[in-house]
C-alpha cells in the first residue's frame, strides 16, 4: 500500500463534500477571466492599434504574476490557511477588475496591463489554494478524478465567457489600417476611446460579484487540512522538494502546457481572421465552440479516467494535439479553426492531470510543491511572445503555431516517462 495521505481534514468522512462544491465554484471564476482574454486581446489590439507581439503583453502581465506571487501565496497558505488564500485571491481579483474603469477612462494600455497583473495576482492565490485543496479534500484514491471534476468548471467558463465577451465587449466595428489612417484625428480618437470604454461594464459587474463571493466565504466554515510532521521533523523547503523527480518534470510539463494553451486560446480570434478570413464577431462564435469542446473534453475525460489511467490518457491526448498543431501550421481555411477546436478538446484534461501527478505522494511537501507548479504557469508569459515574434517576422500567425507543437511534445514525454515517482519515495 502507498504512503498514507498526510493531508487530513478535521472533519467526518463525508463533510468534505459541501466545501468541495464551494471551492469548485472558484474554478469557474478564474476560467471565465482566462477565456474572456482572447476577446479582450483582439479588442485591445484594435483599440490601441497594437502588433501581435504588443498584444501578447496581456499574457505577459497575467502569467508573470503567477511566477512572482506563487511562492508568497504558498507561504501565506502554509502559515495561515487555505481560506486565507482564497479570501486574499478574491479581493485582489475584484480590485483588478474594478481598475478596468480608470484604465478605460484614461485610454492607457499600460494601465490595462497593470489591472491584468493585479487580477492575475488574485488568480495565483486562488489557484494555489483551490487546486491542492480540491485534491486533498477527500479520499486520496479519487484525487485525480476530483480535481478534474472541479477543473471541468473551467470548461463551463470557457463556453460562457466568449458569449459574454462578444455581446458586451466587441462592437462589430472594424476598419483597416488604411481606413483608420484616413480618419480625421478627432474621429479616430473618438473611435479608439469608445472601443476601450466597452470593457467597463462587464468588468465592473464581475468585480462586484467577486466581492460578494468574498463576503460569502468569510462566513463559510472550511475544514482545515493538517499536515503530518515529516519523519525527521524538518519542514520542507523550496529546493528540497526537487528531490522528487516527478515534481521537477511536472513543473516543466506545466510550463509548456500553459504556454501552449495560452497561445491557442489568446490568438484564436487573430488566427481565425488570418486563416479563415472571418470577422471578429464570427470568430468569437467559433471561440464559443472552442469553449464547448473544452467543456465536453473535461467531463468526458474525467469519466474516461475511471477506465483509463490518467497518465495514459494524457499521453494519448498529447500525441493527438501534436498532429492537430501541425494542421494549424500547414492547413488553410476552416480546417485550421476545426483543428484548434480539436486541440481544446484534447487539452482539457492536461492541467489538472499534470498537477495531480506532480503532487502525488509528496506528503509534507505538497503545499510548497503546489506553489512551484503554479509558478510554472509563467510559461503563459514567455511562450506567447515567442509565437508573436515568429508571427510578426514571418508575416503569418500560423507559422507561430509550430511553438505549440513543441509544447505538446514535452507533455507527451512527461506522460510517458517524466511522471514516474522514484522508488525510494514510495513507502509501504
Amino acid at each position: 500500500m502507498l504512503q498514507n495521505n498526510t493531508m487530513i481534514a478535521e472533519t467526518k468522512s463525508k463533510s468534505w463534500v459541501l466545501p468541495f462544491i464551494l471551492v469548485t465554484s472558484l474554478f469557474f471564476f478564474w476560467g471565465f477571466i482566462h477565456n474572456i482574454n482572447p476577446i479582450l486581446i483582439a479588442h485591445l489590439k484594435k483599440a490601441f492599434r497594437l502588433t501581435v507581439f504588443k498584444s501578447s503583453l496581456v499574457d505577459v502581465s497575467v502569467y508573470i504574476a503567477y511566477f512572482t506571487m506563487a511562492l508568497p501565496a504558498g507561504f501565506i497558505i502554509r502559515k495561515y490557511s487555505y481560506k486565507t488564500g482564497i479570501l486574499s485571491g478574491l479581493i485582489m481579483f475584484a480590485l483588478g477588475c474594478l481598475l478596468f474603469i480608470p484604465a478605460a477612462n484614461t485610454h492607457n494600455y499600460t494601465f490595462f496591463l497593470t489591472a491584468f497583473f493585479i487580477i492575475a495576482c488574485g488568480l495565483t492565490f486562488l489557484e494555489t489554494s483551490a487546486n491542492p485543496y480540491a485534491t486533498v479534500l477527500g479520499p486520496q484514491e479519487s484525487a485525480t478524478f476530483r480535481i478534474n471534476l472541479a477543473q471541468s468548471f473551467n470548461g463551463l467558463a470557457a463556453t460562457v465567457a466568449p458569449l459574454v465577451g462578444s455581446k458586451l465587449i466587441l462592437s462589430g466595428k472594424e476598419y483597416s489600417d488604411i481606413e483608420l489612417d484616413a480618419m480625421p484625428p478627432a474621429q479616430l480618437q473618438a473611435y479608439l476611446a469608445s472601443e476601450a470604454a466597452s470593457v467597463k461594464q462587464p468588468y465592473l459587474i464581475l468585480g462586484l460579484i467577486l466581492l460578494a463571493v468574498a463576503v460569502l466565504f468569510v462566513f463559510i466554515k472550511l475544514p482545515e487540512i493538517k499536515e503530518d510532521k515529516s519523519e525527521d521533523g524538518k519542514k520542507s523547503g523550496i529546493l528540497s522538494v526537487f528531490k522528487h523527480g516527478h515534481l521537477k518534470w511536472s513543473v516543466i510539463a506545466q510550463f509548456f502546457y500553459v504556454g501552449a494553451q495560452t497561445c491557442v486560446l489568446s490568438f484564436f480570434i487573430l488566427i481565425a481572421k488570418h486563416a479563415a478570413n472571418l470577422n471578429e464577431t464570427a470568430a468569437s462564435h467559433y471561440l464559443v465552440a472552442y469553449g464547448l469542446a473544452f467543456l465536453i473534453g473535461r467531463f468526458s475525460g474525467t469519466a474516461i479516467m475511471k477506465f483509463v489511467e490518467p497518465k495514459k490518457l494524457l499521453a494519448i491526448y498529447a500525441a493527438i494535439n501534436i498532429l492537430l498543431s501541425l494542421v494549424a501550421v500547414f492547413g488553410s481555411g476552416m480546417v485550421v479553426i476545426y483543428a484548434l477546436i480539436g486541440i481544446a478538446f484534447f487539452m482539457s484534461i492536461m492541467f489538472p492531470t499534470i498537477f495531480s501527478l506532480g503532487i502525488f505522494n509528496l506528503g509534507n511537501d505538497t503545499k510548497i510543491a503546489s506553489s512551484l507548479i503554479i509558478m510554472s504557469i509563467v510559461g503563459g508569459a514567455i511562450i506567447p511572445p515567442v509565437l508573436g515574434v515568429i508571427s510578426d517576422v514571418s508575416g503569418s500567425i500560423q507559422v507561430g503555431y509550430i511553438v505549440t507543437t513543441i509544447c505538446f511534445g514535452v507533455i507527451f514525454y512527461y506522460a510517458t516517462k517524466g511522471y514516474k515517482v522514484s522508488e525510494k519515495y514510495l513507502k509501504a
